[in-house]
């Protein structure tokens, strides 16, 4: 096995197989490797659906073999340790490879300590995640009789910052055809001060909430879930400071809930402690803490928050030139998207190819783009594009879908989302394609 490499990647997710393939188009002879333990690679924003019974998850999966582009060397390992000052990644069990030029794109993993319970109450009985197993979700939902249903998420950082609530808004469509309305209440609880941090896309999640009748509860910092009683117990969050999710705002425009009073929601049930209150639930739904890799966290690579340390418009590592990073590890301030990955891959590739021949980067610049396509009921969507600045600024194509307004709900969104974004996903985005 070749131990030098001029392009290492590290990670076999989105990122890191759409670097590899882009640079290839760019020049076929290029020595690439990927570092990737796992067998298998996912397509992930499918497992939203999957979790509300409208998708297959077997078609959300291929082997990892079939999508790392062909002339790229699959380095079957993980990566443990860098030495970012000799080149060199160290892995479990084949040793040191060197590089030329590094990408870092191992995406984020979950940290179940961060809550307590939690790993003892994931993916459970009621307890259910789409991050983690969607098939369980779809369980879940499928056998709510009614009660309270909790949907919730961390402080932390997270995949698409809206996915949280497409179940919910999928779920309650759910109920309501399962005749189960009149005995169910749904909370939405969250650390967040709005519902989402795009005030075109906010105004309409606030519509679809008032119109499903759903008890949102801004603020809200989960720290520990007790399975055996079915109760999960809050913090209320003073300040956007302890808030670290994408939707935030940087306004204060949610009210704190007073847990002492009901709210008119008859069948929600709280016990308060001291500086903490608990939602009785009959079913829960969360999206778990998300961090860099441990490998990631430990080394020289990153920024404070413990994210990889890279410049939020060139994807270039601040301190090392010849290193680069994209996706979720990133520590930058959009949300992590794989819309996100597509607009920053030819980034990071141009930046490659420039300085391989010139020793110099180009002048594209990444605007902080990204995508949460909002699934708000069976059969509609939103389409959530943004920048860094929390802009709304839609693609100019949806007006060939004749969509005039993302920010809406509409059928056609719905349609681009369970059938057209999976086949270019496949077809497109992992073969290299401009899409």
């Amino acid at each position: 096995m070749t131990t030098h490499h001029q392009v290492l990647i590290i990670g076999g997710g989105t990122a890191g197989i759409m670097v590899s393939a882009q640079l290839l188009k760019k020049d076929k002879n290029l020595d690439i490797a990927i570092i990737e333990p796992a067998e298998t690679h996912y397509y992930q924003p499918a497992w939203t659906l999957v979790g509300a019974g409208t998708f297959d998850f077997n078609k959300t999966a291929k082997t990892m073999a079939s999508v790392i582009p062909q002339g790229v060397q699959w380095i079957k390992d993980y990566a443990v340790s860098f030495d970012p000052d000799v080149n060199t990644v160290i892995t479990k069990s084949k040793g040191d490879i060197t590089y030329d030029y590094l990408v870092v794109a191992p995406g984020l993993v979950y940290d179940f300590s961060l809550i307590d319970g939690l790993k003892e109450a994931i993916d459970k009985g009621v307890v259910c995640s789409n991050y983690t197993d969607p098939n369980h979700t779809w369980e879940v939902v499928k056998n709510f009789k009614g009660g309270t249903a909790l949907f919730t998420q961390p402080t932390t950082p997270i995949k698409c910052g809206g996915a949280p609530q497409k179940i919910m808004y999928l779920a309650e469509n759910h109920f309501k055809n399962k005749g189960l309305k009149a005995k169910t209440d749904i909370i939405f609880a969250t650390p967040g001060s709005v519902i989402f941090g795009v005030k075109p896309i906010a105004k309409t999640l606030m519509e679809v909430v008032d119109r499903k009748d759903i008890n949102v509860r801004f603020h809200h910092k989960l720290m520990r879930i007790d399975a055996d009683k079915k109760i999960a117990w809050y913090e209320l969050a003073k300040t956007i400071e302890e808030n670290k999710c994408v939707i935030i705002s940087d306004k204060t425009e949610g009210k704190i809930l007073d847990p002492s009073v009901q709210h008119n929601y008859k069948n929600v049930k709280m016990t308060i402690e001291g500086n903490r209150y608990g939602i009785h639930y009959d079913m829960l739904h969360l999206a778990p803490p998300s961090v860099a890799p441990k490998f990631v966290q430990d080394s020289s690579l990153v920024n404070d928050a413990k994210w990889l340390d890279v410049d939020h418009h060139t994807m270039q590592h601040n301190t090392y030139d010849n290193i680069f990073g994209l996706g979720d590890v990133a520590g930058l301030p959009t949300a992590k998207t794989g819309a996100a990955i597509r607009k920053q891959v030819p980034i990071v590739v141009d930046n490659i190819a420039l300085l391989m021949k010139y020793n110099k980067i180009g002048n594209q610049s990444y605007n902080g783009y990204s995508s949460c396509p909002l699934v708000t009921d069976y059969g509609k969507m939103v389409l959530a594009e943004f920048d860094y600045d929390k802009n709304f600024i839609p693609d100019p194509k949806l007006k060939q879908l004749m969509i005039n307004d993302s920010s809406k709900e509409h059928w056609r969104l719905w349609m681009l989302k369970k059938y057209m974004l999976p086949y270019l996903y496949w077809n497109k985005m992992l073969k290299g394609l401009n899409v």
